[in-house]
């Protein structure tokens, strides 16, 4: 291939490429602002959308749709992994509130164990010596960074499924993967009914928040500390899988 036509075939695919960004950049907002719903206003929805127009470009440079995904499912995919490290290398959730958030892990582990049944709210609040409004704040607290380790299920290294995956190695590799997977889907299976609900209507159905409050009849900031609470109860039962460093 001659020079010119190189320059030819180079203009042509930065044209496809600019084509793409410009039709799909408002997905990199919708995403921006769905992740946003449930941060600290400390995190800028201009660095989110920094960091998704960026995956949004890699997706357009690597979609192979051989693979048989959409271009839309999989530049989702890239946008919103490249907005949760952006998160992560912001570290902003201090050290108290993941601490915190392992102590409510543990409470609750030790009153299912000892009671058979799931653990409930005043019981959690008891056993760590708090009022049930500082429960709840604790709920609220660590609603953010419980994003991060459920949010990008099977994309990147804090997710719930690649944390139970990891030192797995050898010849029954695929089946132990296997297994985990079962058994993080029996522990979503076995949530109380309004936190199963809150968790398929968060992830399966897309809905933001508010839009969950108005479905289930509380507000905004309930159906935050319920999200929070349904994922430190999934560590609680997962806690033979996952370890929360």
């Amino acid at each position: 291939m001659n020079n010119v036509a190189m320059y030819s075939s180079q203009k042509q695919d930065d044209n496809e490429l600019a084509q793409l960004v410009d039709q799909y950049a408002p997905l990199v907002k919708r995403i921006a602002y769905h992740i946003m719903s449930r941060l600290p206003p400390s995190v800028q929805v201009d660095d989110l959308m920094q960091a998704g127009m960026i995956g949004l470009i890699e997706a357009a440079r690597n979609y192979d749709s051989g693979q048989g995904a959409s271009f839309e499912t999989y530049a989702g995919i890239r946008i919103r992994g490249a907005m949760l490290d952006e998160i992560r290398k912001g570290d902003w959730a201090p050290r108290s509130v993941h601490r915190k958030a392992r102590q409510v892990a543990e409470a609750v582990r030790a009153i299912e164990n000892e009671t058979g049944r799931d653990a409930r709210d005043h019981e959690v609040a008891e056993l760590l010596d708090m009022s049930l409004e500082e429960y709840h704040k604790t709920l609220q607290d660590a609603s953010g960074c419980r994003l991060l380790s459920f949010e990008d299920m099977g994309h990147g290294e804090e997710s719930i499924e690649s944390r139970i995956d990891k030192g797995i190695s050898g010849p029954f590799e695929g089946v132990q993967k296997e297994d985990n997977k079962r058994c993080l889907a029996a522990a979503i299976d076995g949530l109380p009914e309004r936190e199963r609900l809150v968790l398929t209507l968060y992830y399966v159905e897309d809905l933001n928040l508010r839009e969950i409050g108005a479905v289930i009849g509380v507000s905004e900031s309930r159906v935050s500390q319920i999200h929070s609470q349904a994922l430190i109860r999934l560590q609680s039962r997962l806690g033979h899988l996952v370890s929360d460093d």
